[in-house]
Formats: structure tokens, C-alpha cells, sequence
């Protein structure tokens, strides 16, 4: 590991994974979209750890600053893992199941961007 050896270093470390930690955050929730991701361990074992990096690095390369991505527990969908839930403001939830990294990055290109939910992945709408 490289050590930090001035102000300006640490200053220009912290920007660069700020949009991260911002993204993460529950701030102004009611007016952001959220996208979740079960990572449980049923999760984790089919590949959300992937499909969460895949989702962050594409709301990061699209510019999106009204999206917040979260980790959450077991959904009960253990069979459909990854499972992905995107609530966008003054919609029903849509969740989804067997997603992989670029079925994420999919997801946010349709359903986020165009507003289109993908059906074929949909494994169950709420509220």
C-alpha cells in the first residue's frame, strides 16, 4: 500500500471515491431512486457482490446523481439470487431476479434511464 504523503494527496483521494460514499447514502431518499441488492449470503454466492459493482460503476459512468444503491438482507428469493429491487419515486417497486453484471448494467440503461421496466426479468412488483 502507498502512503499518503500531503494534503493535496489525501484531498484528491477523497474526491475520487466520494461519489461512491454519496451515492450510498439515504440522504433526500424520498426524491432519489433506489436501487437494492440482496447480499445475504444466498446472495453473495450467486454473484451479487459483482452485480452491485456492475450497477455502481454504470450510475457512476452514466453521471445519474439521484440514484442511491444500497446492500440489503435476504429478500426470500433465494432460488432468483442476485436479486435486484429498484424503487423509483411515485412507482410501485420492481424486483428482479438472476441478475448478473451485465444484466445490471441493462437494467440501468432501460429501467432507470428510459423508464421501461424489463418484464422478463421481473419476478415480483410491490405496493
Amino acid at each position: 500500500m502507498t502512503m499518503i504523503k500531503s494534503l493535496d494527496e489525501l484531498k484528491t483521494l477523497r474526491d475520487k471515491y466520494k461519489s461512491s460514499v454519496d451515492m450510498r447514502s439515504n440522504e433526500n431518499e424520498e426524491n432519489r431512486i433506489r436501487i437494492a441488492v440482496g447480499m445475504a449470503t444466498c446472495g453473495i454466492a450467486s454473484g451479487s457482490r459483482e452485480t452491485i459493482n456492475s450497477i455502481v460503476e454504470e450510475v457512476k459512468a452514466q453521471g445519474l446523481s439521484n440514484v442511491s444503491v444500497v446492500q440489503t438482507g435476504c429478500l426470500g428469493y433465494c432460488y432468483a439470487e442476485p436479486v435486484v429491487e429498484i424503487s423509483m419515486p411515485g412507482k410501485e417497486a420492481v424486483l428482479y431476479g438472476n441478475i448478473n453484471a451485465q444484466k445490471a448494467k441493462e437494467l440501468i440503461d432501460r429501467h432507470i434511464k428510459k423508464g421501461e421496466p424489463i418484464t422478463d426479468w421481473v419476478i415480483e412488483r410491490s405496493r
